[in-house]
């Protein structure tokens, strides 16, 4: 790559958040690196229509959605630049104060140079079907108020369970917050201001339950209310809620032509689990009724179905890690008559042999070099 190619960090700090990027992800071509790495991609561009307007107004913004990443994730790592010019990462447990700054547990060797600048990056992945992430750019400084340390330790005991040695806790400035919805997605830079007064998502600690309660005793609730509120000719295999906030809830959409993300907003704003299941159960009731020819949708129709992209998540000369569900990639190898060689149950992926081309029908051709 020449010295002259943008960088994420010469970008300009935008005011308010703004995409990094507008290109479309299943757009976007594989990277040299990549292709050096022996892994060639070839993604179908999908045609997608512009949002609605209540779809995009349910949703929470760039900033929230930083701060839930931030106070659900356990770990994220911390880079810094040594005084032997190298760049080094180490993964650390941490707790964010009131205003999302992180607060990490490291020992003194890990800490190549207080004050200097440094980075953070956390993610935490919903549901095994999207990664949101953020990256925060700032010093890390070592707290020494006694009144800070107090309530960062009270937050360690509330999060981890145990006890935290005071003298291990340094704190990361936010002097710019980076916030990604998902791999191989565009990034969007928030404005600090904004980030440390945004709150997280009041769903967030029990999100994840709700959506696998969904998912398992209401699928047939969910599949009418995707087919009801969404406007879309897609010959459908499978709905799945991914996960639910204050606003509304994503679905992923699965069909022969790829697995498809939407948003369908609440009617109102929820704040608890009994809100969002009085919720919920009244969506799914109109939508019965309208399927049923009972009542008239008092709704806007959702018109907008983003690309899921398939994700690869590491490879080398001989082969590659695919995410995909394995019941799903063993259902299309079988439908075409290919069989895998080595399952990863506990990874949920699959282990595929060099020298071999798939086409997974998902919009993408995958060549194992």
């Amino acid at each position: 790559m020449s010295s002259s190619s943008p960088s994420l960090l010469s970008s300009p700090l935008p005011s308010p958040a703004t995409v990094l990027s507008k290109k479309p992800a299943s757009l976007r071509a594989v990277s040299s690196g990549t292709a050096r790495r022996g892994v060639r991609v070839v993604a179908a561009a999908a045609a997608t229509a512009t949002p609605v307007s209540a779809a995009s107004r349910a949703r929470p913004s760039a900033a929230e959605v930083a701060r839930t990443v931030v106070e659900l994730a356990p770990s994220g790592t911390l880079s810094v630049v040594g005084p032997d010019g190298w760049p080094l990462g180490v993964g650390a447990r941490f707790v964010a104060d009131a205003a999302g700054a992180p607060a990490l547990c490291l020992t003194a060797a890990e800490v190549a140079a207080p004050d200097a600048p440094s980075s953070f990056h956390v993610e935490f992945r919903q549901s095994g079907a999207r990664t949101p992430q953020c990256t925060m750019l700032g010093a890390l400084t070592k707290p020494s108020d006694e009144s800070v340390l107090k309530k960062l330790s009270t937050r360690w005991q509330k999060k981890f369970g145990e006890d935290i040695d005071q003298d291990l806790l340094y704190l990361i400035s936010v002097d710019r917050v980076l916030h990604t919805e998902d791999f191989n997605e565009d990034g969007m830079w928030v404005v600090p201001s904004e980030y440390t007064s945004a709150e997280p998502d009041p769903l967030r600690n029990f999100a994840e339950n709700l959506v696998e309660e969904f998912n398992s005793t209401s699928a047939e609730d969910v599949h009418r209310i995707y087919s009801i509120y969404v406007e879309s000719d897609l010959q459908v295999e499978d709905v799945k809620m991914i996960w639910v906030d204050r606003l509304g809830f994503d679905l992923h959409v699965h069909s022969g032509e790829g697995v498809f993300a939407v948003r369908i907003p609440f009617s109102r704003e929820v704040s608890d689990e009994k809100g969002v299941k009085s919720s919920f159960n009244m969506m799914s009731h109109h939508a019965w009724e309208v399927e049923k020819s009972y009542a008239s949708p008092e709704f806007e129709k959702i018109q907008f179905l983003k690309k899921h992209m398939l994700q690869y998540i590491a490879c080398c000369k001989m082969s590659i890690y695919y995410q995909l569900p394995v019941g799903k990639i063993k259902q299309l190898l079988q439908k075409k008559e290919r069989a895998f060689t080595n399952l990863l149950p506990s990874m949920g992926m699959l282990l595929f042999p060099a020298g071999t081309t798939y086409d997974l029908d998902h919009g993408c051709d995958i060549l194992v070099l």
